[in-house]
């Protein structure tokens, strides 16, 4: 059992580590986002749907401080909208017609796929791109989501709660860093 605390430990260390300049570069293009009037937009699949409700929750409600809600939507969260597309088209396009109904220039769009390769965050990154959206995406090792996003945040391991929990750790620190970069009075 320590074995897996330990691993869990030393994934989330590694990933931070190797990924510094990244994470403070993508926390101040969503504080700049959010400050001229745009929105973060979050979707994955399974694990990383929930997270991308997770931090969107975050973001609108707060995170560790009393502050205004910042601008952040879940794609994961319309059955209507998802079960529709779904149905009439592809499950591949539940995101990207999202985002192409609602993403603006200038929104960052962030897609979550522990494999890098999820077929629907895939295509919402690429339609992000195409409408001038800033692109983040979260994977495992990469996949195709780190040869088509703007910034990638690869996480060195195949263990699927190893690389969720990472990834959750990483969306709570760019919550904690965009408050600090609005709020640093709060600080």
């Amino acid at each position: 059992m320590l074995d897996i605390l330990k691993d869990s430990i030393s994934v989330k260390d590694i990933s931070i580590k190797n990924n510094l300049d990244k994470i403070i570069d993508a926390s101040q293009r969503i504080a700049k986002c959010i400050t001229s009037n745009h929105k973060v937009l979050l979707f994955g699949n399974g694990g990383s749907a929930a997270d991308s409700q997770h931090l969107a929750a975050e973001f609108v409600n707060r995170f560790k401080i009393e502050r205004p809600p910042l601008a952040a939507i879940a794609l994961t969260t319309d059955t209507s909208i998802l079960t529709s597309i779904g149905n009439d088209y592809s499950f591949d396009d539940v995101f990207s017609k999202q985002i192409l109904a609602i993403g603006n220039k200038d929104d960052i769009a962030i897609g979550i796929s522990t494999s890098g390769n999820s077929k629907n965050v895939v295509k919402a990154i690429y339609a992000a791109k195409e409408k001038g959206l800033y692109t983040i995406g979260f994977t495992g090792k990469g996949g195709e989501i780190a040869k088509c996003a703007d910034i990638v945040f690869t996480v060195d391991s195949t263990v699927t709660a190893r690389i969720q929990e990472t990834h959750i750790t990483l969306g709570h620190i760019f919550c904690d860093l965009v408050d600090r970069i609005l709020f640093p009075s709060s600080f």
